[in-house]
């Protein structure tokens, strides 16, 4: 099988993890090949992601460096053993190989936790906002790359329709609900649809007033998607040069102190559907 010419960050996360596990025993690159009965090279191409690596051989190898974490190196053989293409592949070539790995990322969390300053949250947006928001892209975008950008943006949504969808927590700051994207018309609708959606069951929305003051982290908008154990959390945040990923333990650990602070500050679920109600009858 010839090696991956671009990982996605998903088989990436695989093989940090199995790196992680293998360093975490004290063991070099010549010491696990040596118990594994493999060579440095194929251990390393499994762990940079080029190579995929199956569910057993994952069992195996956390097994030779004393891994004991039962839900841990599930999660990790359930992550070795898909080979099904997700949805997004159909973007493959056409939109950034960030954009891809953030709907995987999201089809693949167990929850989701997002904080968002001048923007609704992607899984959140009308098409006609989500529009206005690109419109705003730069460089500007051709008609073409703004077609495939909105349908991809549309297809994010799906997540929250699916079997077992995963839990999110919205944090909205105040300067997103007051910011009209593509004018009155528009802008109103998209808080009627935001009201609309925070009555699902696997939904919650809370408001963050300009009142509370400051709060962690306001310069960005950061997502916090949860993973099958807190081993495989992940924090997604926007960048000028598209979507950066994190999982090193400091900073999941930084940025789940973040949230909960700015979580803190919010207003409640109930409130904030009368704080952007409030809102939308002045637009």
């Amino acid at each position: 099988m010839p090696p991956r010419k671009a990982p996605t960050a998903r088989q990436r996360r695989l093989g940090a993890e199995l790196r992680k596990i293998r360093e975490h025993a004290g063991l070099a690159l010549a010491d696990a090949a040596a118990q594994l009965g493999t060579d440095r090279t194929s251990i390393s191409n499994v762990e940079s992601g080029r190579f995929g690596v199956s569910g057993e051989r994952v069992r195996t190898w956390t097994a030779h460096y004393g891994c004991s974490d039962v839900a841990y190196i599930d999660a990790l053989a359930a992550m070795a053993e898909e080979r099904g293409k997700g949805w997004w592949e159909d973007y493959r070539g056409e939109l950034s190989a960030g954009a891809l790995d953030l709907a995987e990322l999201e089809y693949h969390a167990t929850a989701l936790r997002t904080v968002q300053i001048m923007h609704m949250p992607g899984l959140l947006q009308t098409e006609d906002y989500a529009r206005a928001v690109f419109a705003e892209a730069v460089p500007p975008l051709n008609d073409i790359d703004l077609r495939r950008r909105l349908s991809h943006r549309l297809r994010r949504r799906d997540v929250l329709d699916r079997p077992n969808p995963p839990r999110c927590t919205f944090l909205i700051h105040e300067a997103a609900l007051r910011m009209e994207f593509g004018g009155h018309q528009i802008a109103r609708a998209q808080l009627d649809h935001l009201l609309k959606e925070s009555h699902r069951d696997n939904v919650t929305v809370r408001v963050v007033p300009f009142a509370v003051g400051g709060f962690p982290n306001a310069g960005s908008s950061t997502l916090y998607a949860y993973g099958p154990v807190p081993q495989l959390d992940t924090v997604q945040t926007d960048t000028p040069h598209g979507p950066a990923f994190l999982d090193a333990e400091t900073r999941l650990v930084n940025y789940r102190a973040v949230l909960d602070r700015t979580e803190e500050r919010s207003l409640s679920p109930a409130k904030s559907r009368d704080f952007i109600h409030g809102i939308a009858q002045h637009i």
